[in-house]
């Protein structure tokens, strides 16, 4: 945008530290570094802890499929909508 103004879809994501300091330590998907996907739920603090739960019910929660064929089903999900997270 040439004007100088900011993109209605533009929003700040929280620092890694600030991410880290809500995830806590020992989180499965600690990849050493903290994904962006991981930095923009954390930026909406209304939703942040309702989408977390909601994770970890769909991927460490007892039920019909294991934790490998959940990890399958969310990777080719995502490689089916182009998804890089």
């Amino acid at each position: 945008m040439g004007d100088g103004k900011v993109p209605e879809a533009w929003l700040q994501l929280p620092s890694e530290e600030r991410v880290r300091a809500y995830m806590g330590s020992g989180h499965p998907y600690d990849f050493g570094f903290i994904p962006a996907m991981a930095r923009l739920a954390s930026a909406h603090q209304r939703i942040a802890p309702y989408f977390g739960t909601l994770f970890a019910q769909i991927m460490f929660a007892p039920g019909a499929l294991t934790r490998r064929e959940r990890e399958m089903v969310a990777a080719v999900a995502s490689a089916a909508q182009d998804c890089h997270y």
